[in-house]
C-alpha cells in the first residue's frame, strides 16, 4: 500500500516523506480521525515507505520483496493490535494474533472499513470488541525481539481507544521506554477515550474527513462507478470513503436502522397524552434491546445523523441534507419542524448518554425505554 495510492490527505502524506527523508521519525504518533477518512491505509502505507526504505521513490522494483510483503500485510516487522472479542473459534483470551487471517482478508477487502464491519468479519457484532491486557502481553513479547530485517519495527494499534485500563498502563510503561528502533502508531476516533498520559508522549495527526471530489474520484477509479451516481454518493457519504462503499453496494441492509428509527419517533409522537402508546414505546425499547450492545450503539449513532439531517433540512441548509429516506411514507421535510434549536442538544445529550450507558453494559431495555419515554417530551418542546 503506497502513499500515492492513498485518498486525499496530501498534506499528511507529504510531512510524512519529509520527515521519514530526514530521518525525524518520531517514535510514537498519534492519528485521530473520522471513520473512512484513510487513517489506517496511510499508517501502512506509512510503515510501508519506512521499512522498505522507499525515501528513493514509491515503486516496487527497489525493494521488490519488502513492497510484496506488504501487498499480503504480512511483512515481519509489521505489526497490528486490533479489537477483538470471543467467537466461535476463540472460546477465551483473544488476542489480535488469533485472528491475522482474517484480519489480512479484512484490509484487502476495504482498508477503509469501520469497526462494526470488522467486527461482523469475524462474527462478533453482538459483542463488544477490546484491546485487553493479554495483548498488551502480546504487543511486549513481539517487540522485545529484534527487527527481523535490521531496520525498524512497526506496531499499528487501530482503535485504540478500545484498550481497557490494564492494557493501557501496559503500553504506556513501552511508550516511556521504547525498545530501540520501534514505533508506535496509535489510531483512534475517539480522542476523549484514550488516557491522557499516553496521548502526552506521542505526536497527534490530526485527519479531516474527504472532499466531495476525492471520494468520486475514488468511486470512479477503483470501483469502476459511473461519474454521476459516484458525484451523488461523494455528496452522501460526508467525508467517509467507506460509507460511501456501503452506499454504492447497497449492502446495509442488514439491520434497517431506517425503519426502526421511523417507528421509533412515530410512537413517541403518538405518546403524548396517549399512556397507552406508552406500550408501543416499550414494545420497540425490548426489540432493539434484544440486539447485540454494538448494533445499539450503531443504531443510536444513526439516532443522531438522522436528527442532525432533520435540523439542517429545517433552517433551510439545503446544501448539507444528504440524507434520502427510503421509506415510502415517510417524509423528511414534514418530520423537520419538529427538532430545532429549543431541543436538539437535549435529544443528543440524551443519545449519547444512552450510548455511554449501553457501552458500560447498563441494562439497555431500562436505558432505551427511559430514552424513548424522554423522546416524548423533547419532540414537542416549544
Amino acid at each position: 500500500m503506497l502513499l500515492k495510492d492513498i485518498l486525499g490527505q496530501d498534506h499528511i502524506k507529504n510531512h510524512f516523506i519529509k520527515s521519514a527523508s530526514l530521518g525525524r521519525i518520531p517514535h510514537a504518533q498519534l492519528f485521530v480521525g473520522p471513520e473512512g477518512c484513510g487513517t489506517l491505509t496511510l499508517a501502512i502505507a506509512y510503515a510501508q515507505y519506512i521499512l522498505c526504505s522507499n525515501v528513493d521513490g514509491e515503486n516496487n522494483t527497489g525493494n521488490a520483496a519488502c513492497n510484496l510483503k506488504f501487498e499480503n500485510y504480512s511483512h515481519p516487522d509489521l505489526h497490528f493490535v486490533y479489537p477483538v472479542a470471543t467467537n466461535d473459534q476463540v472460546k477465551s483470551h483473544p488476542v489480535s494474533s488469533n485472528f491475522v487471517t482474517q484480519w489480512r482478508t479484512f484490509l484487502k477487502e476495504n482498508p477503509y472499513g469501520s469497526l462494526f464491519d470488522w467486527y461482523k468479519s469475524i462474527g462478533v457484532q453482538n459483542k463488544q470488541g477490546q484491546i485487553g491486557v493479554d495483548e498488551a502481553s502480546e504487543i511486549n513479547k513481539a517487540l522485545s525481539l529484534k527487527a527481523y530485517e535490521g531496520g525498524y519495527k512497526v506496531m499499528i494499534i487501530w482503535m485504540a481507544e478500545r484498550m481497557n485500563i490494564a492494557s493501557s498502563n501496559k503500553l504506556l510503561k513501552l511508550l516511556e521506554e521504547p525498545p530501540a528502533k520501534t514505533i508506535f502508531i496509535l489510531i483512534t476516533e475517539s480522542l476523549d477515550d484514550i488516557l491522557q498520559t499516553i496521548i502526552s508522549r506521542c505526536q497527534i495527526i490530526d485527519f479531516m474527513g474527504l472532499s466531495e471530489d476525492t471520494i468520486a474520484k475514488g468511486l470512479i477509479t477503483r470501483e469502476n462507478c459511473d461519474e454521476k451516481t459516484a458525484l451523488k454518493i461523494a455528496h452522501q457519504s460526508e467525508g467517509n470513503y467507506n460509507k460511501a462503499l456501503h452506499l454504492l453496494k447497497n449492502d446495509d441492509n442488514e439491520y434497517p436502522f431506517e425503519t426502526w428509527f421511523i417507528q421509533w419517533v412515530r410512537s413517541a409522537f403518538k405518546a403524548k397524552g396517549n399512556a397507552a402508546a406508552i406500550q408501543d414505546l416499550i414494545s420497540w425499547s425490548e426489540t432493539i434491546a434484544g440486539l447485540g450492545r454494538e448494533v445499539q450503539k450503531q443504531f443510536l449513532h444513526y439516532c443522531i445523523y438522522f436528527f442532525r439531517q432533520a435540523l439542517l433540512s429545517n433552517y433551510q441548509v439545503t446544501n448539507l441534507v444528504y440524507f434520502e429516506p427510503t421509506e415510502a411514507n415517510f417524509n423528511l421535510e414534514k418530520f423537520a419542524p419538529f427538532v430545532d434549536g429549543s431541543n436538539i442538544n437535549d435529544i443528543f445529550k440524551e443519545l449519547e448518554s444512552a450510548i455511554y450507558h449501553i457501552e458500560r453494559n447498563g441494562n439497555s431495555k431500562i436505558i432505551l425505554t427511559d430514552l424513548s419515554i424522554k423522546l416524548t417530551r423533547l419532540i414537542h418542546k416549544k
